[in-house]
């Protein structure tokens, strides 16, 4: 593929990106067009209480939800390419892995104690925690790879871990008093509802400099996903970047984790879809790529999670996993059709 076609990609993503963000704050049980969007948001016709309702659905609930959207789904996708870069495995995933889980049930156990004593909760602890909690996950999954070759092996472990850390959880949840912790359900099964703009400097911030250092690596992570000795032969440090790919990609998953819960399916389908649409397997391209990828997958999974059964709502891996599984699947099948 030439770079031209590339670019041309890349500006289709960020097209679908800018389309799924405005039609995240303009569609809900309240419409408000695009043009109004942008008067309302730049001061025009400051008086009345339908401005004031559009300027409060905008600032408070929409915008806060599309950017946390964007920027968590964006996070999830380069997670889960910088995993399946460590395992060299396309299956590989914070979700599939049981990561996600492993993070939740840290949170979990960390908003309990601090809401029962204090009744509130902050941003960077819970990032901490979920950082914790992918860390713990992540190192027994390093272990079992390293002892188990097979593939399937190591998915089933990632998943029976995701599943005791899930069990774990409701646990919690379930025979916790208070109401606010009781409502820690709904964040267990993935949510990006209820965003403020303080959270979203925190998680900007955050992936914000995970990204970076992910971009200043890009080279090396090309190395290393082609195999160590090639890697080490390159003169790449093996051992520092086998820490680098773990902390960033635990980073990533952890912040998504402790705002938003687990979000299946995305760590995995979306790497995968951006190596077919470009056609490359470079790391300059396809982290950015992942992370525009990310960032229009669950756009328009949290537009369908509100929109479809309206006024209820879904929980965002309910849509992301009756979209993400399918290509899971397919993965599997292309992978076994080609052994």
């Amino acid at each position: 593929m030439t770079d031209r076609r590339r670019k041309t990609r890349i500006i289709i993503l960020v097209l679908l990106v800018l389309a799924g963000a405005v039609l995240e704050v303009a569609l809900g049980n309240v419409y408000i067009a695009p043009g109004r969007i942008i008067e309302v948001l730049f001061g025009a016709g400051r008086s009345g209480a339908e401005y004031v309702q559009e300027r409060s659905i905008l600032t408070q609930i929409r915008i806060p939800r599309m950017l946390m959207a964007a920027i968590l789904g964006g996070a999830l996708a380069v997670s889960g390419f910088l995993l399946q870069t460590f395992f060299r495995n396309p299956i590989a995933g914070p979700y599939v892995l049981g990561i996600s889980s492993g993070a939740k049930l840290v949170v979990s156990i960390v908003m309990i104690m601090m809401v029962s004593r204090t009744g509130r909760s902050s941003n960077l602890l819970m990032v901490a925690a979920a950082f914790v909690g992918s860390l713990l996950v992540t190192a027994f999954i390093v272990v079992i790879a390293g002892r188990v070759r097979n593939t399937a092996s190591l998915l089933a472990a990632g998943v029976m871990v995701g599943y005791i850390c899930s069990a774990l959880t409701e646990f919690l949840v379930t025979f916790a008093d208070d109401a606010q912790i009781v409502n820690l359900h709904g964040w267990s099964q993935g949510t990006f509802s209820g965003m403020d703009m303080a959270g979203v400097g925190t998680a900007a911030l955050i992936v914000g400099a995970a990204m970076i250092a992910a971009m200043a690596c890009a080279k090396p992570i090309g190395a290393f996903a082609l195999g160590e000795s090639y890697a080490r032969s390159m003169g790449v440090n093996v051992r520092v970047y086998r820490v680098v790919l773990i902390g960033l990609s635990s980073i990533l998953s952890a912040c998504v984790t402790a705002f938003a819960g687990p979000v299946s399916f995305v760590g995995v389908a979306v790497p995968f879809l951006m190596r077919e649409y470009f056609r490359t397997g470079r790391p300059q391209l396809l982290i950015p790529a992942s992370f525009l990828g990310g960032a229009a997958f669950c756009l328009y999974s949290d537009l369908a999670a509100r929109m479809l059964f309206a006024p209820a709502e879904l929980n965002i891996s309910t849509v992301t996993s009756l979209i993400g599984a399918p290509i899971v699947i397919y993965m599997l099948l292309s992978r076994h059709g080609s052994e």
